[in-house]
This record gives C-alpha cells, structure tokens and sequence, in this order.
C-alpha cells in the first residue's frame, strides 16, 4: 500500500457509508483503510485514497446543504480493456450515467455510486 503521506485523497458525501463501501471494494478493487460505519470509511486504489463521508460524518456536516447535491466533479480510473469493465459492471447489476464518449486522448464512460457520485472509467488511446 501507499504510505499515507503520498496518498491523494478525495471526499465523496454518501448516504449509506457500507453501501458506499461494497460499492468501491466489490466492483473497482479499491481496499478499506478505516471503516467507521456508520459516519465515515476511508477506501484505497494505488496513491487514491477516497474519503467516504456519510450524514453523521464531520466532512458532511461542514458542507452547506445546497452544495451538496452531486455534480461534475469525478474521480478518473484509468482501465486497461473499457468494452470489458462495462461487460463486468452491467453484469453485477450497476447502471452508467453516460454512453461511451471517445476523445483525442481515449474512450470514457461515466457511472454513479449509491450516491450519485461520478466515477470516470477511462481507456487511454494506444499507438
């Protein structure tokens, strides 16, 4: 694992803190840090470490309650074989939020956690 001083971590207000949890563990091999279920779990992926507060947590106290609505910020996985991770999501039963967008740089998909949290899944361009 990354040592916690070269981690980037993100925070994501969810509604269900293990619900949150399975969702990053089970489908996008995160790895759980700190799990305080309810109010707050902290998962891993490589330097990632995604912050997952929940409506007891501190982080989602701080947040005025009109800014908490989800939006466009995402975080960006990187994958290896996007037609694959799509095949592998739809059948554990998870819905995207977008249809596959390619751009100069590669291809692109956008899904929701339980929270309604945008995960970018991203396949660079080859060649």
């Amino acid at each position: 694992m990354t040592a916690p001083e070269q981690l980037a971590s993100v925070r994501y207000l969810v509604d269900d803190v293990t619900a949150a949890v399975d969702f990053y563990t089970v489908h996008l091999g995160f790895t759980v840090h700190t799990n305080a279920a309810p109010a707050f779990a902290d998962v891993v992926r490589g330097p990632l470490r995604l912050l997952l507060s929940g409506p007891t947590s501190s982080g989602a106290r701080a947040t005025p309650a009109e800014d908490t609505a989800p939006g466009r910020n995402r975080i960006h996985l990187v994958v290896g074989d996007l037609d694959a991770e799509i095949g592998r999501l739809h059948a554990a039963g998870l819905s995207f939020r977008s249809d596959v967008v390619a751009g100069p740089g590669g291809r692109q998909i956008l899904l929701t956690d339980p929270a309604g949290n945008l995960i970018e899944l991203f396949e660079p361009r080859r060649g």
